[in-house]
């Protein structure tokens, strides 16, 4: 894409407020519509309409996001989000900074490195919070007010005074205490959730070895979680992890990390599952939606908070971007099927800026848009199914206040 191409174009939106009319009204008016054939130019889809405003504004004019309200259609459906995690250098890019800072497609922001360990806390008792506050910052001048804050206690990405330090379970204790304290502290108020503890168990179920587990077991669970709500009894507090997505051991170990907390006498108020998906192994929308209800049922919320789905060898071709398509539409589609899915957070919006290549080489291509920030049919099929969920979620809306409007004229009926 051209330096300055990029521009970005606000869908109106072409809802009406309902409002109810006598039957006798209703019941013309539908006779009129069987009598009349409405003019080609009145079924006009909004994408069309976006096709004619793109070809009115000349050469050169890339749409990034055909539509680009993927957080509204979300919130039209009842989710409180759709959102994206956002890094420091990604925002030196200017293209990419204004497609992140869309907040009608991306109403939501994770910090997606900065508030870990090693750049929060990197010596004991001295705390640095300049990269991380430029990404709230930068949620904050788009109007985006949700943040989610990731992410306090993981055994990764730790300065080396905690990784080696010399601890027993008294002074580790206050270590985590000091440092959930201060960070949640500086944040509060400005985080709608924290990732308090983050993958704390290993491929197989078992509890991660980490520095955290040698000297607490599994008590420093509750420990941070109690810390995190003292220190801003508003946020919620997200127990985060990976592999948890489909039935298997590893959930199943998930849901008892909730039973521990809370008998450790701390606040869970929700469950994030990851969601780095591989092309084709997603499982369908009843599977994931299951999984996310085995959670619910342990009184939390759940949400999706890294969502990624990569492909196992490139380019992809054509059938493979179908696939991946379908198998976001099915995440999506299980987040939309369990009332308490609050939202669907992104692991990044472009390939351009995926974290994927670095990490699983010759594997890719696993966001929403291609690595020149233009739409897949994985961003088309999420734009739909949302679509869909939120004039279903309206037609709902209308009939209920329709029934009332009934009920309340036959009401009066009577007392005439």
């Amino acid at each position: 894409m051209p330096t300055g191409s990029f521009r970005s174009l606000i869908i109106p939106n072409f809802g009406l407020p309902f409002s109810p009319k006598p039957r006798s009204f209703i019941r013309k008016e539908r006779k009129k519509k069987k009598k009349q054939k409405m003019a080609p130019e009145n079924h006009l889809s909004v994408r069309a309409v976006l096709a004619g405003l793109l070809a009115a504004s000349g050469p050169g004019v890339v749409a990034a996001v055909p539509n680009g309200r993927l957080h509204e259609l979300a919130t039209a459906a009842g989710k409180l989000y759709f959102g994206t995690a956002v890094d420091n250098p990604e925002i030196k890019d200017n293209t990419y900074k204004t497609i992140l800072g869309n907040k009608f497609d991306f109403g939501q922001v994770t910090v997606g490195n900065t508030q870990k360990w090693q750049f929060t806390e990197p010596n004991q008792g001295k705390f640095d919070y300049r990269q991380a506050d430029e990404i709230v910052n930068f949620a904050k001048s788009n109007g985006q007010q949700i943040v989610r804050c990731h992410t306090l206690v993981w055994h990764n990405q730790l300065p080396s005074w905690v990784e080696s330090g010399n601890w027993n379970r008294d002074s580790l204790t206050r270590v985590i205490n000091t440092h959930v304290s201060n960070v949640v502290g500086h944040y509060k108020g400005q985080c709608y959730a924290w990732d308090v503890v983050n993958e704390a168990l290993e491929d197989n179920g078992n509890f991660r070895n980490s520095v955290f587990y040698r000297v607490l077991g599994t008590d420093y669970l509750p420990i941070a979680f109690k810390a995190a709500a003292a220190a801003d009894a508003n946020t919620k507090l997200y127990y985060n992890d990976y592999n948890i997505e489909q039935a298997g051991n590893k959930q199943q170990q998930a849901l008892k990390i909730v039973d521990i907390i809370k008998r450790g006498g701390a606040r869970i108020d929700g469950v994030g599952l990851q969601g780095h998906f591989i092309v084709g192994q997603t499982g369908s929308r009843d599977q994931l939606a299951a999984v996310l209800n085995s959670f619910v049922a342990k009184g939390v919320d759940v949400a999706y908070t890294e969502v990624d789905v990569r492909h196992s060898s490139l380019p992809p071709n054509a059938r493979a971007l179908q696939q991946q398509a379908d198998d976001y539409g099915n995440i999506v589609g299980a987040c939309l099927a369990v009332k308490r899915c609050v939202g669907i957070t992104v692991w990044g919006a472009s390939d351009a800026h995926s974290w994927i290549p670095s990490v699983f080489p010759g594997q890719g291509a696993a966001t929403l848009l291609d690595a020149n920030n233009n739409p897949k049919p994985a961003y088309n099929k999420v734009r739909d199914v949302l679509g869909a969920a939120g004039q279903n979620a309206g037609g709902q809306v209308r009939r209920r206040r329709s029934r009332r409007a009934r009920q309340a004229r036959k009401a009066r009926a009577v007392k005439a």
